[in-house]
């Protein structure tokens, strides 16, 4: 209890652009208690968790990690027999692999895997992978896909909001325009978490969803989904090397209605200074 308090506190805070003293000011007290509450040293007195929830802009519950079950709609997608997505990897894996080929032991990780066509594919291909999503339905099969073509991968449960990186990773990967359920206040914190994590000339290769007044909502357009604006994404890379870069429309019927998306396709290496 005490880890999970003191994680988000100091990721709340931190998000919100107060430092230690700011937030105690606003409680009253000293900011050598914020100090020990951040190191779990210590918890907050529960006559303060109303003040300190507000001061977060959050609320007691998910500041004490009691959050509510999650639903997606692929929960229910993901019951079929059949591979929602198909198992055939997506096209960006072989960018991937052409630019990080694992010559050595490289970390990738797989965010929003679905049913894990492509980091399955990663194994296969040698890369130490390690991917999550939400769905429990789509990991389970997940397993089953990479138990079916005898390679090991790091599946797991998480919430992309939630989730923060402990380690460093060669590759992050994530594409079907998952980082769309990244809420606009939060994509800063999280970019910058997975562009730390990850190690000296690696590379991150993403897509999003935008949003383009010519082109129509996607009908299976999910409430906890949020379009980025066009170069939105190219402009939290500005360090990086641009290995690929570019904005498409295409078609699609993933929900079984025609409809079209704009999407923006990054892949950038991290710039390593040499000396």
């Amino acid at each position: 209890m005490e880890s999970c308090i003191a994680t988000n506190i100091a990721r709340l805070r931190k998000q919100k652009g107060l430092t230690q003293e700011a937030l105690a000011n606003k409680l009253n007290i000293s900011f050598q208690s914020i100090s020990k509450w951040e190191n779990a040293q210590a918890r907050p007195d529960l006559t303060l968790l109303p003040a300190l929830a507000d001061a977060l802009d959050t609320n007691i519950d998910f500041l004490l990690g009691y959050h509510k079950k999650q639903f997606t709609m692929y929960e229910e997608y993901y019951q079929s027999d059949e591979y929602y997505w198909g198992i055939a990897p997506d096209p960006m894996c072989y960018d991937v692999l052409r630019l990080r080929p694992p010559l050595k032991p490289l970390r990738l990780l797989d965010v929003g895997c679905g049913e894990g066509r492509d980091a399955v594919f990663f194994a296969k291909n040698g890369y130490h992978v390690s991917a999550f999503d939400i769905a429990k339905t789509g990991l389970e099969k997940a397993n089953r896909l990479a138990d079916a073509h005898q390679v090991y991968v790091d599946f797991f449960a998480a919430n992309l909001k939630d989730f923060r990186l402990e380690q460093d990773f060669d590759v992050i990967f994530s594409t079907n325009g998952v980082f769309n359920y990244m809420a606009p206040e939060i994509r800063k914190e999280l970019l910058l978490d997975y562009q730390e994590h990850t190690a000296p000339d690696g590379i991150h290769a993403i897509n999003v969803f935008i949003k383009k007044p010519f082109i129509a909502i996607a009908p299976d357009m999910e409430d906890t989904e949020y379009f980025w604006r066009s170069g939105e994404l190219f402009s939290r890379y500005a360090d990086w090397r641009f290995c690929r870069c570019d904005e498409t429309v295409y078609d699609c019927e993933s929900s079984g209605v025609p409809h079209r998306h704009c999407m923006d396709t990054l892949i950038a290496q991290k710039y390593t200074a040499k000396t």
